[in-house]
This record gives structure tokens, C-alpha cells and sequence, in this order.
């Protein structure tokens, strides 16, 4: 069977990481030419379609004005083009050798799943959870309800000899300070949502946080979280490069991006979405993006696959690049232990994932810091320690008694929380180091 999931496999069992951009422009001839240019970056990559903010909230007919009024949109409107065009758009790059992901954010995704489908197309990404509560205020029980609809419908590619994939973002949950464990637990949690209507390749996110270590502690609990719960399903591991504030120096924005990749390399994860080194200064060009694909595939080269990866993923070192020892991070970890509450006391809330995770938000079980939706009960806060780990300051009424210490309740003021959102980015740009390595590990904020 051919498909998303099946390339990323393949590439993963010769030793590479597949590499992908956040890449979406309104004219058709400038997505195909940013199609075409990922093609043909020198590494393994896969395509992007990012839709355009019209779109993603169903107001078709705005999408559609401002295609007759030639005004720029911020991705590709692919309900409101016609399906030829994006078929021309398409044709002779996407294939077996070069799949392509729709990426949008909508948690009316209906329209979306249905314009994607019909020109041919079978990967996608979102989730019930992580494209509902930081994107606006749809209720959070009509968000599962059109997610179930989508899964249902998209499964049915199977009949057409397709195997559709999809990629939960719920690792990406606001992008940053939300500690790794909820991260780790929403991901898991949207993996077993799809796959209870249906769909079996499945990408599971997370989001590079503030340390490395602890980035590394949660993306093997993530693997192994998945590897229990969700065995009969073919599942990779997608990292994005940190979503947050991001360096303005090219050093900092390059070092960023070669440490996402070498936790990608050291963890096993599959394939890594990148960010550019003009992040902080301008929307990427398609050259911003081919540099960043091309930096974070030579970083990924040169990194050694540890032998625990290997044991672990049954793949081969990286070309050139030795095993080396390291710490077999499936072992319980702070990180594994809140995690599995999470998604336990979740399970526990009903057989039926989509009314669990609704009932979870209510009774606090899942609670997202510093995420204003109506259907989020606000009460855990976060914070950044002194090594840059990231931890629970309130954990409200989060299951996490015996894994967090109990009473332990640190106030977050909300000039600390404004230096925590330019953490790394201080970090990052203070430092002169090589573009080619990311920083020694992070000891505490710098240039504060």
C-alpha cells in the first residue's frame, strides 16, 4: 500500500528523516512552483498545501472575493478553486515519490476534507482538541462531533485502493508552555480518536519545547504510549520545530532548527516540520524554506542514531555518522508517568474517545495554560524553572496526585510569563555558536 505513511516508513528504514515546510500561497502558480521547489531540496521531504485563514473558518465566499479582486491570500483556498486547477497544480510532482499534506487548523473541517478528497489527495493533519481550543471559540463537543464526520468520511479512501493518513497537532497545543506531558497525552489521545473511526496511518506531533532533555523524555514517552494503545495501526512521529517566539539572529534561528533535528535523529522520529531562519522578520519565501529543509537534512545526516534508537526503531545509523550510547529514554520518565495519568483518567471517562476528551475538559482532567477557550477550565498555569525545564505551577484539577508533588502551587505573575514566551528565543540569539549545532543544553535563561 502506497500513501503518506508508507513513503515516511520507507524513508525512515534507510536511515532518513524526512523533512517538511510550513508552505501555503493563494496562486496557483506559486504553490505549484513551492511544490516543486521542496521536490526538489536535496533531502528527503514531502509536500505542504497550508490553506488560507478564509478557508479554515468556512467564509468560502470571502475566499472567494478576494480571488476575483486579485488580493494575496495567506495559503491556498483549495475549496474555492476549482478542482482542475489544483489538479494542474499537482500534476507530475505529487506521487508515490512526493506526497502531499493538506495542513489548515479548522474545526469545521468538513468542506476541507471534501475539497482535499476530490482532487485526489489523502493526508491531512488537526484534531478535535488541538484544532478547537487555541483557535477559536466552536464548542468544544461540536468540534468532536464534525472531527467524527471527517474521520468517518476520510476512511472510506480505503475503498478507493487509498490508505488515508492523518496527524494529530495535539502536540502542538498553543505552540508553547504548555508542559510536555499534556503534549504528549493530547497526542496519543487524538491518535486513538481517529483510529476509532477508522483511520490507521496516524502521525502522532510534538512541538520542541524549552529543553532538550525533557524533550527527549517526552517524545519517547509518546512512542511508547503508542506502541501500547495503538498497536494495530501504522503510526509515525512528526516533531515541529518550536512554534514559539522565534530567534532573529540566523545563528540562533539555524541552531534552533539543528537541535529540533537532532532530537528527531536521537529519538527516532520519522519526519520533522521545519521553521525558517526569517521567522521572526517576514512570511518565509520558497527559498527561506528550501534553506531551512536543507540545513535540517545536513544536521540530521551528520547526527549519530544512538543505539537505543536503533534497538528501538530497527533502523540503521545514519550514513556516515556511528551509533552512539545513550540513555534508553523508554524507561519511566516524570514525563511518561504524567502522561499516562492523563490519558488513563481520560480513558476512563467513557469508551468513546470524542465524549471522553469532552467530558475531561469539563471535569479539568485535560486543562490547557493560559488557553482562554469557554470549554477549558483554566485553572493549571506553567512555568519555566532555572535549567529551562518547563513545569507545572497550578496543576488544578489535573489528575497528576501522585506525580506531581501534592499542594505545591507557584504563582505566575504575568511579566514572569512574558519572559517566559522569549525564553528560547533570548536563549538562542545570545549565543555565537555553529550553525551546523545547537547550544550546549540549556542551564537557565540567558540574556535575560
Amino acid at each position: 500500500m502506497t500513501g503518506f505513511g508508507a513513503f515516511v516508513r520507507s524513508a525512515h528504514e534507510r536511515g532518513e528523516l524526512v523533512v517538511q515546510p510550513r508552505m501555503g500561497m493563494g496562486a496557483p502558480d506559486a504553490m505549484r512552483a513551492g511544490l516543486a521547489a521542496t521536490r526538489a531540496a536535496d533531502a528527503t521531504t514531502v509536500g505542504t498545501l497550508t490553506l488560507d485563514s478564509y478557508t479554515r473558518v468556512g467564509d468560502l465566499d470571502a475566499a472567494a472575493k478576494a480571488l476575483q479582486s486579485g488580493i494575496a491570500l495567506n495559503g491556498y483556498p483549495i475549496a474555492t478553486h476549482e478542482e482542475s486547477t489544483t489538479r494542474q497544480v499537482l500534476a507530475g510532482i505529487v506521487g508515490d515519490d512526493f506526497p502531499v499534506q493538506v495542513r489548515h487548523g479548522s474545526a469545521t473541517p468538513l468542506h476541507i476534507f471534501g475539497a482535499l478528497t476530490r482532487v485526489g489527495l489523502d493526508a491531512t493533519e488537526g484534531g478535535p482538541v488541538s484544532y478547537c481550543l487555541p483557535y477559536g471559540r466552536i464548542p468544544l463537543d461540536q468540534s468532536v462531533s464534525n472531527w467524527a464526520r471527517c474521520c468517518d468520511q476520510f476512511a472510506g479512501l480505503r475503498e478507493l485502493g487509498l490508505e488515508p493518513h492523518l496527524e494529530t497537532f495535539g502536540g502542538c497545543m498553543l505552540g508553547q508552555l504548555c508542559p510536555p506531558s499534556q503534549l504528549v497525552a493530547i497526542s496519543v489521545l487524538e491518535a486513538l480518536f481517529f483510529r476509532q473511526h477508522g483511520i490507521r496511518s496516524i502521525s502522532l506531533s510534538y512541538a520542541q519545547q524549552t529543553h532538550p532533555e525533557q524533550d527527549r523524555e517526552a517524545v519517547w514517552a509518546l512512542r511508547r504510549l503508542h506502541t501500547e494503545l495503538l498497536p494495530d495501526t501504522d503510526c509515525h512521529i512528526v516533531i515541529y520545530a518550536y512554534m514559539g517566539v522565534y530567534p532573529t539572529t540566523p545563528e540562533g534561528a539555524h541552531a534552533l532548527l539543528g537541535r529540533a533535528a537532532e532530537l528527531a535523529v536521537a529519538t527516532g522520529a520519522e519526519r520533522l516540520i521545519v521553521k525558517t531562519a526569517a521567522e521572526a522578520h517576514h512570511i518565509p519565501t520558497v527559498a527561506d524554506n528550501v534553506a531551512a529543509l536543507e540545513h535540517a537534512a545536513a544536521v540530521a545526516r551528520a547526527a549519530p542514531r544512538p543505539a537505543a534508537v536503533l534497538r528501538a526503531t530497527g533502523g540503521p545509523a545514519a550514513a556516515g555518522a556511528p551509533p552512539a550510547a545513550v540513555e534508553d529514554h523508554s524507561a519511566d520518565s516524570v514525563t511518561h508517568a504524567e502522561a499516562r495519568a492523563l490519558v488513563e483518567a481520560v480513558m476512563n471517562c467513557g469508551p468513546d474517545i470524542g465524549s471522553a476528551l469532552f467530558r475531561a475538559f469539563k471535569r479539568g482532567y485535560l486543562d490547557i495554560p493560559y488557553c482562554l477557550h469557554p470549554d477549558n477550565m483554566g485553572r493549571s498555569r506553567s512555568y519555566i524553572d532555572d535549567t529551562g525545564r518547563l513545569r507545572w505551577a497550578d496543576t488544578g484539577m489535573l489528575p497528576l496526585g501522585n506525580t506531581v508533588k501534592a499542594g505545591v502551587v507557584r504563582a505566575v505573575s504575568s511579566s514572569e510569563l512574558l519572559t517566559a514566551l522569549s525564553y528560547v528565543q533570548r536563549t538562542y540569539d545570545a549565543l555565537p555558536f555553529p550553525e551546523s549545532a545547537g547550544p550546549a543544553p540549556l542551564s537557565g535563561p540567558r540574556g535575560t
